[in-house]
């Protein structure tokens, strides 16, 4: 049995992150059962030194920073930290199922991976809000202490500064847009979902709860191409 260490919320569903939401993808994506352990973010560090899992990147001062998602696979005694690492681990561990990165296309999926997540740093200043309203309190204190910055990070823009922020929103959705239409099907490997689309789902899902499924910008954001990301969206939450 997998253990994956989330991070739980007011949701329904509990799972917020779109890191940890990848793992999930991945994991149900290959059909492979887990169970989930539930760490309230100033928890994270103390239960990943508990259990063996190591730092995913450094804060600015140097130290090491441990981060969700985690798992730990009881059949091997694997403890593989962050999102891609997870992927790897599931594709190599389990090759009888199917796969996330099709032959050939790993290095291209997980380049893929890092650029769309650069193209939402413009979205964040919308979605700020949406974390502190969703999380449990001990999250949501850690968050107004380690996760951002000046109070006023923490609303989201109005007006003309709205109109042109949003704008900007469109256009990174534009630019992913582009790379998608190079596709010749629905997903980015044609017919066939992969890891790649699990990426951007997760964090589709991210956006949406965070802006609220009724909020003008996620009504305004789904109709955008056709459609395109609340079909995407759909397609993928059947491994959620």
């Amino acid at each position: 049995m997998i253990t994956l260490y989330d991070i739980p919320s007011k949701l329904p569903q509990g799972c917020w992150s779109p890191n940890t939401r990848k793992a999930r993808y991945c994991l149900k994506f290959k059909g492979i059962p887990y169970e989930v352990t539930w760490v309230e973010y100033p928890d994270i560090e103390p239960t990943c030194k508990k259990i063996g899992a190591p730092p995913t990147t450094k804060r600015p001062d140097g130290s090491p920073l441990y981060t969700f998602p985690v798992i730990h696979d009881s059949s091997t005694g694997a403890v593989i930290a962050d999102s891609v690492a997870i992927a790897e681990y599931l594709e190599i561990t389990y090759p009888d199922t199917p796969k996330l990165f099709p032959p050939g296309t790993k290095a291209l999926q997980i380049a893929f991976d890092a650029a769309h997540l650069v193209t939402l740093n413009v979205i964040y200043r919308f979605i700020r809000p949406g974390a502190l309203r969703i999380l449990n309190p001990p999250s949501e204190a850690y968050f107004r202490e380690q996760k951002f910055g000046p109070n006023d990070s923490y609303l989201p823009p109005e007006g003309e500064e709205w109109r042109e922020k949003w704008e900007k929103v469109k256009e990174s959705f534009d630019l992913v847009n582009s790379w998608c239409e190079k596709s010749d099907g629905e997903f980015m490997m044609g017919n066939t979902i992969s890891f790649a689309d699990l990426a951007i789902g997760c964090r589709l899902y991210w956006i949406r709860e965070l802006l609220g499924e009724q909020g003008a910008e996620w009504q305004d954001l789904k109709g955008w191409h056709g459609g395109r990301w609340s079909t995407l969206l759909q397609n993928v939450e059947k491994y959620a």
